[in-house]
């Protein structure tokens, strides 16, 4: 029998009852704890029941949900670019750093929001919140439509950032509470995926609008705003009805079958539902190196990305080609942003580390980054392929945004963890596009050098937080000697007690 169709039914049908020392604990455990305690006297030995056929039906109902939501935050975002090739900057008559400040304004309003979002990510189920704010984005997407000036576009821009901040640490916490460690890495990897397919749709749209005639009512760029948000606001509606907030809840899984999974993920030891706010956990958060090496990793690929998502059109521009030449050679970028974030889940799902597939995906966006810096301007094949290396970033973040939730524990600090990634990664898209100043055109080279540094500069906090997890899992085994492995071996309420990783000795982390 393969590995992952292994029978879950053969394993200890009844759940173990909490020993006296264990009872201390049972008050402030997780919210499936509680489920599983409650049906600790049905043996489901009857019934097998294959892991496999529980992960396939998980998969066909909220893997493409949070793909599709995280595909259209990511167009959404696209809109002003694409929308800057088109007539918007004479339209709404943009000057100077006009636009810049427009792409700013967004991730401010992300950074910001995240602060609320650990609240309300703790206190209300995750799923229907980021199922509702993307109805709201999808909104503010359409209204940019009616944008007469700058002042008015920058409205609906700092609204789209609001709504949008919950997607990230929203499918952090989601991935934790349907799957292991191990599986969460090409799960998440097919969600950022969106991050590829925008890239090559939204230029599919952005070129079919360039070619919407003036003489109807309506740009073509107010047009693609319409659309683009009427689209998210259908699929944030179907997120809100289809998809469940734990599996608890989950209606096409039978109670066994829920039980089968509970015990299944109980190996990551960070729980699935608990939405007491523990103070303590964000103090220790804050006083975690793990957590900053994290956030600064994150800051610095966000940097770069921030860059390339926002302008690699008019870089591309700027070697002499049209709008329209310049959209449709922008396209291959999604093609090796696509390559880039499924390989990495791909082997990580297969034990490979995500320390040396981030370093490996980063490698080829540092040599772009370079060709772009530093090759004369009369090279142009040489700067366009220097462009579409530094398409590789998405490959670290992918990895990192998985990372991130495999290896933090503790209901609060997850969200707090979670929520301030997402801030963090908007820092890094607040401070790209800031070097990229109107005064540098048409070269742009203060911003190719800032792709460059913080490529470099990612790749040592990378390393260095592969070190440490090293000298933690050692420290953990000198106190805990026991690695376990096996499910029946976390069947008990201490390990579904709201401990943090740091607290729990049987902890290990991934790396």
């Amino acid at each position: 029998m393969k590995t992952g169709d292994k029978q879950i039914g053969a394993v200890d049908g009844i759940l173990p009852t909490p020993t006296p020392s264990q009872s201390a604990v049972v008050n402030d455990v997780d919210g499936a704890w509680e489920f599983l305690d409650k049906h600790r006297n049905e043996n489901i030995q009857d019934e097998s029941i294959g892991i496999l056929a529980i992960r396939r039906k998980n998969d066909y109902r909220i893997v493409p949900l949070g793909f599709l939501l995280y595909t259209m935050q990511f167009m959404d975002k696209l809109a002003q670019k694409y929308a800057g090739v088109m007539t918007m900057r004479e339209d709404l008559n943009l000057k100077g750093n006009d636009f810049s400040n427009l792409v700013t304004a967004t991730y401010v309003a992300i950074a910001v929001w995240e602060i609320p979002t650990i609240y309300f990510l703790q206190r209300f189920p995750a799923a229907k919140y980021m199922a509702i704010n993307a109805i709201l984005w999808g909104i503010s997407t359409a209204c940019g439509a009616a944008a007469h000036n700058y002042q008015s576009l920058l409205v609906t821009r700092i609204f789209l950032g609001i709504f949008e901040a919950t997607i990230n640490p929203s499918l952090m916490l989601i991935s934790g509470r349907w799957y292991t460690k191990p599986e969460q890495a090409p799960r998440f990897s097919f969600w950022l995926l969106g991050l590829g397919i925008g890239q090559i749709v939204g230029g599919a749209i952005s070129y079919g609008f360039q070619l919407v005639s003036p003489t109807l009512p309506l740009q073509g760029w107010r047009i693609m705003f319409i659309l683009l948000g009427l689209v998210t606001i259908v699929f944030g509606g179907l997120t809100f009805w289809y998809m469940p907030d734990t599996p608890m809840e989950a209606p096409w899984l039978t109670d066994r079958e829920k039980v089968a999974l509970l015990k299944h993920i109980s190996i990551n030891q960070t729980g699935v539902e608990n939405r007491k706010v523990r103070v303590a956990e964000i103090s220790e958060a804050l006083r975690d190196p793990q957590v900053w090496l994290i956030w600064l990793s994150v800051t610095l690929f966000a940097g770069t990305g921030g860059i390339t998502i926002a302008y690699s059109s008019t870089l591309i521009r700027n070697l002499g080609y049209t709008s329209k030449q310049a959209t449709l050679l922008n396209m291959p970028a999604g093609l090796i942003s696509i390559t880039v974030m499924l390989i990495p889940g791909w082997a990580v799902r297969r034990g490979h580390h995500r320390w040396a597939w981030a370093l490996g995906t980063l490698f080829p966006a540092i040599i772009g980054s370079a060709l772009m810096s530093f090759l004369p301007s009369t090279n142009k094949s040489g700067i366009l392929a220097g462009i579409y290396l530094t398409n590789f970033i998405p490959g670290p973040l992918t990895i990192f945004w998985n990372w991130a939730p495999a290896n933090i524990a503790g209901a609060t600090k997850r969200a707090f963890v979670s929520a301030l990634l997402g801030g963090f990664f908007a820092a890094g898209g607040i401070i790209g596009p800031q070097s990229f100043q109107a005064r540098d055109a048409p070269e742009y080279r203060p911003a190719k050098i800032t792709v460059l540094a913080t490529q470099a500069a990612g790749a040592c906090t990378t390393f260095a937080l592969f070190l440490y997890y090293v000298r933690q899992n050692r420290r953990k085994r000198s106190l805990n000697t026991v690695d376990m492995e096996t499910e029946e071996a976390f069947m008990n309420p201490e390990v579904w007690a709201r401990l943090t990783d740091r607290e729990n000795t049987r902890f290990r982390y991934s790396y």
